[in-house]
């Protein structure tokens, strides 16, 4: 009886074993395809202003009360170049304003605004939680059909192969000036994040809030709150 419940266990274990290889290499697998996918649209900043696209897409992250934190600092400074440079002459500013204590996108535009951009060339997508729902909302309420994206490169892979599958015709421009803290425990988030989101371009769930149509070619003030 005992052989027989050994036999069982080492049955069991061989299985579980295998199954966690098997996730592994898909899991891989499927990262290093986000990676890949659009990574060709990458671009310079001169390259990007060729491509003449409806608006600068900034993605938001964390906030100080003193302003933005460095990653945000330095997507805002790139994307704010490229508009200077004619990519677009719109900035769409998408981030977390879940709550009043907590606000990504009022003090994204008030940067830009700090540095001569009309605030009627600035949206605010005030419920962009997630990169999935960003470039969800980004093509449903701000009616965008070509974007430059700006965000770090090791979250720029993912944005593109979100905002492509989705329908847009997204390029995107890397900020990566400086090193940040915490850089190997975002690497590693962004792996699961990858696996997470190409489900979610398969799927297609709805973001948490979408709302009336805003289009990008019309007046910025119009996302004031």
């Amino acid at each position: 009886m005992r052989g027989i419940k050994r036999k069982r266990l080492r049955l069991i274990l061989f299985l579980l074993a295998g199954i966690t290889a098997a996730a592994i290499v898909i899991f891989t697998a499927i990262d290093f395809y986000v990676r890949n996918a659009y990574s060709q649209k990458i671009l310079t900043p001169k390259e990007a202003v060729e491509e003449k696209a409806d608006c600068i897409l900034i993605l938001g992250a964390g906030v100080w009360d003193s302003g933005p934190s460095h990653m945000l600092e330095d997507r805002l400074l790139q994307g704010i170049d490229l508009y200077l440079k004619g990519a677009s002459d719109r900035l769409l500013m998408s981030g977390d304003h879940g709550s009043k204590d907590y606000d990504e996108v009022n003090t994204m535009k008030n940067f830009a605004r700090e540095r001569g951009i009309p605030s009627e060339h600035i949206f605010m997508d005030h419920a962009g939680f997630s990169t999935y729902e960003s470039m969800y909302r980004a093509r449903d309420v701000f009616l965008v059909k070509k974007a430059i994206i700006v965000t770090q490169e090791y979250h720029l892979y993912r944005a593109l192969y979100v905002a492509n599958k989705l329908g847009l015709d997204a390029y995107g421009v890397a900020s990566d000036p400086r090193p940040y803290a915490g850089w190997k425990f975002r690497h590693r988030r962004e792996v699961l994040a990858r696996i997470k989101d190409s489900f979610a371009v398969i799927l297609k769930p709805r973001p948490t809030y979408l709302g009336d149509p805003i289009p990008i070619y019309g007046d910025g003030d119009l996302t004031n709150d």
